[in-house]
C-alpha cells in the first residue's frame, strides 16, 4: 500500500516537473528568438559578431538540453526507465555549452580549462562505455546487454 502511494507520488512529482520544464522551455525559446532578432535587426547585412553568435549558440544549446531533459523525464514516466546514455549526453552538451560560451576577452585560468578537459574526457569515456554495454537503469534493475549465441558452422 505504502509503496503504491510512493510510486504515484513520484509520478506526480515528475509530471509537475515536466509541466514546469515546458513553461521554462517556452520562455527559453522565446528569449532565444528575441535575442537573435535583436542581434540581427540593427545590422543591415544580418551579420553577427562573435559575442552575438556565441549567445545565439548558447541559447540554442540551452533549448536542446531542455528538450532532451524533457524527453528523458517523459521516458521515465512511460517506461519507468532512466536512459543513462541520454543523461550522460546531456552532461556532454552542457559542458560543450560552457566551452562555447567561454569569453575570449577574459580567458579562464589554466585550472578551469584542465578541469573542463578532464570532464569532457571522462564524460566521453562514460558515453562510449555505456553505448558499448547497452545499459539502461530502471526500477533498480540493470538491463544486461543482449548476448548473441555463438554461431556454429
Amino acid at each position: 500500500m505504502m509503496l503504491k502511494f510512493i510510486n504515484r507520488f513520484e509520478k506526480l512529482v515528475y509530471i509537475l516537473l515536466i509541466a514546469f520544464l515546458v513553461i521554462v522551455l517556452v520562455f527559453a525559446i522565446g528569449q532565444m528568438f528575441w535575442s537573435l532578432w535583436n542581434a540581427l535587426k540593427p545590422s543591415p547585412a544580418f551579420n553577427l559578431d562573435s559575442l552575438e553568435l556565441s549567445t545565439a549558440l548558447g541559447g540554442f544549446l540551452l533549448v536542446l538540453i531542455a528538450v532532451e531533459l524533457l524527453d528523458t523525464m517523459k521516458a521515465y514516466i512511460v517506461e519507468n526507465v532512466i536512459h543513462v546514455e541520454v543523461v550522460v549526453l546531456l552532461a556532454i552538451i552542457a559542458i560543450a555549452r560552457k566551452v562555447i560560451l567561454l569569453n575570449p576577452q577574459s580567458p579562464p585560468d589554466g585550472v578551469e580549462l584542465i578541469g573542463l578537459g578532464i570532464l569532457i574526457v571522462g564524460l566521453a569515456a562514460s558515453y562510449y562505455l555505456i553505448r558499448k554495454a547497452g545499459i539502461a537503469i530502471g526500477s533498480g534493475l540493470v538491463k544486461p546487454p543482449e548476448v548473441k549465441p555463438p554461431q556454429t558452422e
